[in-house]
């Protein structure tokens, strides 16, 4: 039986790689984005869907209740995906507002459009909310602490996690005191395809490629689990066809990686790059590789940022011994589809520069 899907912030990163996976993986599933393309979204990030059968993208906020009821009941949704966040830390610090307001705010629009709908409504339709969250939410962990698991204390440390823990709290309350259909997946950092140039993977190789500073923050000491995008949504997927209704899940990468290790380790896949490949040079004249340097002469360390948290890691115990989730990109295979992506792609990347 064909689903319809209410996908919000389908333009941003994650959201844009979830609505490839699942049309590829469900190509008779209606999509319907909901999307304020605010400076991360980026409807040329579905630009391969658009114009296809069963596909609808609506320009709006979350924070408009009328509209996603409307859209809840016009596409007779039953799947709401939500995606929609504000989610850089730097900018949490500097402007906190925006992130009560779209991921506090906003949240609790979307979950009292799915109550009055799915709920309040006729029929009381079978229905699943399912709410993406971080890692972030948890804290920060000592260096030989294991990895975050479901039932841990939450301790947020920035306006960011703090925002995004109170949406998961929003979503547990909607489940436990109206009876919504919900479940929550935590995630470790993503990396990938359409990966907005601001956070570190696409900012390191964009600036390599332009020949521009990578900035490190501290000692690069900090230490952050990464997870392929694709590998993230195939735990959604799980969750959604077999996850328990109002519990939440962790999806993982098993990788861990120092900050500092992770630039360098893209410094070095580039050079190598440029030596196998001599259109690369040409291409990309300011890279250093094209001028026979490293680029690792590009790291720049800077001043830590402040309540930087030192190292998260996840404990995905839960998803594989439930759902049998496996992420099926290794690190090494991960990054070289990134690299190759993002090499290929500059046509997409370069206008989301700002210098």
């Amino acid at each position: 039986m064909p689903r319809s899907l209410l996908v919000t912030g389908g333009a941003g990163f994650i959201g844009a790689n979830f609505l490839h996976y699942w049309r590829r993986r469900y190509p008779e599933d209606a999509l319907v984005v909901l999307d304020a393309l605010t400076y991360a979204g980026n409807r040329a990030n579905l630009a391969a869907l658009e114009g296809q059968a069963r596909f609808h993208f609506v320009h709006g906020t979350i924070c408009d209740q009328p509209l996603v009821e409307s859209l809840l009941r016009e596409h007779r949704v039953d799947t709401l995906v939500h995606f929609a966040a504000e989610s850089h830390v730097d900018r949490s610090i500097s402007g906190p507002d925006a992130f009560i307001e779209t991921n506090v705010i906003g949240t609790h629009s979307l979950l009292k459009a799915a109550r009055a709908v799915w709920l309040d409504g006729p029929g009381g339709a079978e229905h699943r909310f399912h709410h993406v969250s971080t890692d972030e939410v948890y804290g920060s962990l000592a260096p030989d602490a294991p990895g975050f698991h479901e039932a841990q204390q939450y301790q947020p440390n920035s306006p960011y996690s703090a925002s995004k823990a109170a949406s998961d709290h929003l979503v547990r309350a909607y489940h436990h005191t109206y009876g919504l259909q919900v479940t929550t997946s935590n995630c470790s950092n993503n990396y990938g395809p359409w990966h907005f140039p601001e956070k570190l993977i696409p900012l390191c190789l964009t600036n390599v490629l332009r020949g521009r500073p990578l900035p490190v923050y501290g000692d690069g000491s900090n230490i952050r689990d990464w997870l392929y995008v694709e590998d993230h949504c195939r735990g959604i997927e799980l969750v959604l066809h077999g996850g328990a209704v109002g519990e939440s899940y962790n999806i993982g990468g098993n990788n861990e990686w120092h900050n500092l290790a992770i630039v360098e380790l893209l410094c070095d896949q580039l050079d190598r790059r440029f030596a196998a490949d001599a259109t690369l040079a040409e291409r990309f004249p300011d890279a250093p590789a094209a001028q026979g340097a490293s680029a690792r002469s590009l790291i720049h360390f800077v001043a830590d940022r402040a309540g930087h948290d030192w190292r998260y890691a996840i404990d995905a115990s839960r998803i594989t011994a439930e759902l049998g989730y496996v992420p099926q990109e290794t690190f090494e295979t991960g990054i070289a589809r990134t690299i190759d992506w993002f090499l290929g792609n500059e046509p997409w990347w370069r206008p989301l520069l700002s210098t």
